[in-house]
């Protein structure tokens, strides 16, 4: 049975030719795939191993679509979904020239983490990835869940908890969450 993806309403593109394209895509370095990240968890969820696709030049996304700074203003969450590609993208820069992946995790309770970079001696750190600082409870408390799934008795915890920012200063959190700004990664 052949899946199709609906583009309008009077086309339709095959599975096959929707791969062949995201292939084409790859090769030429437009779209970077995040492979899914498989630590040994104490929970009984299932783990995602569907990669997440990010665009390598967020402002390719922009430019296609023909938006402006007031665009993004009136759809913070699409902005957001840009901003996380732009930092997959930096810390995928910073992992490659330490010898490092860039993964994301994702189980079936819906557990999401945006950004998970390990080395090969298999240390990892995790990032929560949001565009204003009005959410960085939201986004301690789900790397908390996160680290507290982690079978020790198996696998190390993460070596740090860490946050990114669009704006805002960087800083440790009393509970040791690092908070960093974009603007500061690299530094």
């Amino acid at each position: 049975m052949e899946l199709d993806v609906k583009i309008s309403d009077r086309k339709e593109v095959s599975r096959n030719t929707v791969t062949e394209y995201l292939d084409a895509l790859s090769r030429l370095m437009i779209l970077y795939e995040q492979p899914a990240f498989s630590p040994h968890i104490r929970s009984a969820a299932s783990l995602r191993k569907s990669p997440k696709r990010h665009l390598c030049d967020t402002s390719l996304a922009a430019a296609a679509l023909g938006l402006d700074q007031e665009s993004f203003i009136k759809d913070l969450q699409y902005a957001g979904f840009l901003f996380e590609s732009l930092a997959v993208h930096e810390l995928h820069v910073y992992a490659k020239a330490n010898d490092a992946r860039v993964f994301h995790y994702h189980d079936s309770y819906g557990l999401e983490v945006d950004a998970i970079v390990q080395k090969r001696n298999g240390n990892y750190a995790a990032f929560e990835i949001k565009l204003g600082v009005g959410y960085i409870e939201e986004a301690a408390a789900n790397l908390k869940k996160f680290a507290g799934n982690i079978d020790t008795a198996r696998m190390a915890l993460p070596n740090s908890l860490n946050i990114i920012t669009g704006t805002g200063m960087s800083y440790r959190r009393p509970d040791g969450i690092n908070v960093i700004s974009l603007a500061s990664l690299g530094r």
